[in-house]
């Protein structure tokens, strides 16, 4: 997985608030254009999309975080509440409104695909208003307790070199216990309108605050800051600031987090509900279809993914026998499974090991880049553990976009928790999705793109984004990866696993599915151990339809490459093929069809 847009920290803080969100007091007004030639209306869609990004960073005061802008480092809105979530309907209609109003005609190219992809994303986070997410806010994959103890702790977005960043996360952490009791009000209000997590999901959160709240300040996440204080900082700069964290933590954070934690596990957990699937909430078959069709950027049912993902699983079932019958193993598919999950020769001896092992994949892999890119990013990068508090429901691996500014690198956060679990075969195609040429070159060439507007830059369409994850996956033989058949099976074991997740997450949410019978589908069905398949199937239940963008993207990408190998032949560039799909950012699987198309209609010139 990915923080993606450009962190899902900041997206779970503001949900859908990478759509247009807000209301001001000056509106942008598009000035007549009825025969306004096409470079003037595009010049003025130019303007009026820095005007909009504008007001979704002053509206969203985390993504600017994010983003490395740091004007609004001090604030925190109320995220969940009723107001803010009125002025994110009220922005959204007004900007959809405003650029509408000026129009496409003419447009081509850059304005064109900007012009079409603002128009869908706005009008999609419309359609979503009607499905209360704000309802259930806090799940054991995402809340504004975990997320803040991220920013807070000093390992994340929010920066602490300065003294004003300092007294910025004191603005910041003070304000939390009003989303707290945000988030407990919401909470209330969907267990009023059946609206509730299912039990299995917030279980886990329980232990997850407990381990977060302790007796004293000085024993808290939060108090890293405090022991990190810069060296240059005046006696009484150190002072202050350590007696207003002492304070903040005691008296504000501690108590919040007590008051959640409270509300979870005496009022919540006794409401909550035994199914798993989104389809068994109020209006859930309509809701999941449209997380189906938002993920993937298709028309897609949630049957025909599910069918899509059954013939993968088949394909890809078939592709591992050829490999067993390479390796010279004797057993059934099931057999070769247990074995390459509990051979110890796949084991890494400790965690440094782990790290290591990583770091020198980087090292291997980037001598061969040139071969297949001419395109690569410009922002630095680097492998970080997955910090011990959240490891044990995160991914085998994440990745964080780097900030706009530079000072802070693309990271590929390696889960080392249940060390046992973590496969030498699995390394290899993790490496290449979430870091290299995965997540980090697509996201940060995303956002180093010249003339582009910023919702692209700093948005994303998760098939796009995550498809391109997996395809580059596939990738590891010509970069020097995948030399032995078992580190081979790690790739096709991870294409295996998001087939399964086509399978899966239509399964729990619009096929009556179980949480065990998911679970024992990925154990019958790959090699993929019983802590990792429990962390998946508890993730499809927490994001319905997420999963699904994985494999459908890929797809996509695999697709136009073949064909445009076909047509070209000898014409055929791969570094070129690359370039062509990362030069735009993310965009929705036709509009990356359509624009190969026309590549390949240039190309045979």
């Amino acid at each position: 997985m990915t923080f993606r847009r450009p962190s899902l920290l900041a997206l779970a803080l503001s949900a859908a608030l990478l759509a247009p969100s807000a209301s001001f007091a000056v509106e942008a007004v598009a000035a007549p254009v009825a025969s306004q030639p096409a470079s003037a209306k595009a010049a003025q869609l130019q303007k009026l999309y820095v005007d909009y990004w504008e007001e979704v960073l002053k509206l969203n005061p985390i993504q600017a975080t994010f983003q490395g802008d740091p004007r609004y480092n001090d604030q925190l809105p109320d995220f969940g509440s009723a107001a803010f979530r009125q002025q994110q309907h009220d922005f959204t209609a007004r900007w959809l409104k405003t650029i509408e109003d000026v129009g496409s005609a003419g447009l081509t190219g850059q304005d064109l695909l900007s012009y079409e992809i603002f128009v869908r994303d706005s009008k999609n986070s419309l359609e979503g208003e009607k499905f209360p997410d704000w309802m259930m806010p806090v799940n054991q994959m995402a809340s504004i307790a975990s997320y803040a103890v991220m920013l807070g702790s000093g390992t994340s977005a929010q920066p602490f070199k300065t003294v004003k960043d300092y007294d910025n996360w004191l603005a910041r952490g003070n304000k939390l216990p009003t989303l707290f009791d945000t988030d407990i009000a919401n909470m209330r209000e969907g267990i009023k309108a059946g609206v509730v997590q299912p039990r299995a999901l917030m279980v886990k959160v329980v232990p997850q605050l407990d381990a977060l709240i302790k007796d004293k300040p000085e024993d808290t996440l939060f108090w890293g800051p405090v022991k990190s204080l810069p060296a240059d900082f005046s006696a009484a700069d150190k002072q202050r600031l350590t007696a207003a964290y002492r304070t903040m933590i005691a008296d504000r954070m501690l108590p919040a987090y007590r008051k959640l934690r409270a509300f979870i596990n005496d009022e919540y957990l006794p409401a909550t509900r035994d199914s798993v699937g989104l389809d068994k909430l109020p209006d859930g078959q309509a809701w999941y279809a449209y997380n189906a069709r938002n993920t993937t950027t298709t028309e897609m049912s949630p049957a025909e993914i599910h069918q899509l993902g059954l013939d993968e699983v088949a394909r890809i079932h078939g592709e591992i026998r050829k490999l067993m019958a390479e390796t010279g193993f004797k057993g059934s598919l099931q057999d070769f499974f247990k074995f390459m999950q509990n051979d110890p020769r796949f084991s890494f001896k400790d965690e440094p090991a782990l790290l290591a092992y990583y770091r020198a994949l980087e090292a291997r892999i980037n001598k061969r880049i040139p071969e297949q890119f001419s395109l690569t990013p410009k922002a630095p990068f680097e492998i970080r553990a997955v910090e011990a508090f959240r490891a044990k429901s995160a991914a085998g691996g994440e990745y964080q976009s780097p900030s706009e500014d530079g000072s802070r690198p693309g990271v590929f956060y390696v889960n080392t928790y249940d060390l046992p679990t973590r496969k030498t075969w699995d390394a290899e195609d993790l490496f290449l999705h979430e870091a290299i040429p995965g997540h980090h070159f697509q996201l940060a060439l995303q956002q180093e793109l010249q003339g582009v507007p910023a919702f692209r830059r700093f948005g994303g369409e998760t098939a796009f984004v995550e498809g391109w994850g997996l395809y580059a996956e596939s990738l590891g033989k010509s970069l020097g990866v995948y030399e032995t058949p078992y580190d081979y099976f790690g790739y096709l074991q991870n294409e295996l696993w998001r087939a399964i997740r086509l399978v899966t997450d239509t399964g729990l949410h619009s096929k009556g599915w179980t949480r065990e019978q998911v679970i024992k589908y990925m154990l019958d069905n790959s090699a993929e151990s019983e802590t990792q398949s429990t962390a998946e199937a508890e993730r499809y239940i927490a994001w319905p339809g997420q999963a699904l963008a994985y494999k459908i993207g890929e797809l996509k990408i695999k697709q136009v490459r073949a064909k445009a190998e076909k047509e070209l032949g000898g014409k055929f560039d791969v570094r070129e093929f690359h370039a062509e799909v990362l030069k735009d950012g993310s965009v929705p699987l036709n509009v990356l069809e359509a624009k190969i198309d026309r590549w390949i209609a240039g190309k045979k010139g």
